[in-house]
């Protein structure tokens, strides 16, 4: 092969690379941002699950709280339901959530209070059913709406008020 040939089979060969490094950039433009999007929202699923799963584990620390002897724990003061939403409150803060926006309810679960106020400490609800419910507004979330939903992370549990005392 003459070196005049070579040359020209070298040009054609770039021509051919730079023609497909352009197709390359093309693609990857196109791909990018979806790609980008779900790792995003993959992490934000994540955290919202991980929300959500300490925000139960919290409400459940306020039940067993609820349904047990309390009398001795309450600082003077301090109401039943007081103590279950700070111990809601201080669980959180503890996991690392904000709790500055948090929601804590405490409601009725049946009958025709169901949805009102319930409080622990009155003696005609012992062994009602009450649920506590939890609500933390979305935060900054890449996918604000999407994935945690527009009303942020919820959680509530049933309960049955009561208070159960250890034996000795």
């Amino acid at each position: 092969m003459s070196p005049l040939t070579i040359k020209r089979n070298q040009m054609k060969k770039r021509r051919c690379d730079d023609r497909r490094r352009g197709a390359a950039l093309v693609e990857f433009a196109l791909i990018a941002p979806l790609f980008l999007t779900l790792v995003l929202g993959s992490i934000d699923a994540i955290r919202a699950v991980q929300t959500t799963t300490q925000l139960s584990q919290a409400i459940r620390e306020g039940g067993r709280l609820a349904s047990m002897d309390w009398s001795g724990v309450l600082p003077d003061g301090t109401t039943p339901n007081e103590k279950v939403e700070a111990d809601i409150e201080n669980f959180l803060n503890a996991s690392g959530i904000t709790t500055d926006d948090m929601e804590i309810n405490i409601v009725h679960a049946e009958g025709a209070q169901k949805g009102q106020p319930f409080e622990l400490g009155i003696d005609e609800n012992y062994l009602e059913l009450f649920t506590i419910e939890v609500g933390i507004p979305q935060g900054s979330s890449f996918l604000n709406g999407w994935v945690l939903g527009s009303d942020g992370v919820q959680s509530s549990m049933t309960f049955r008020a009561g208070r159960a005392q250890g034996t000795g």
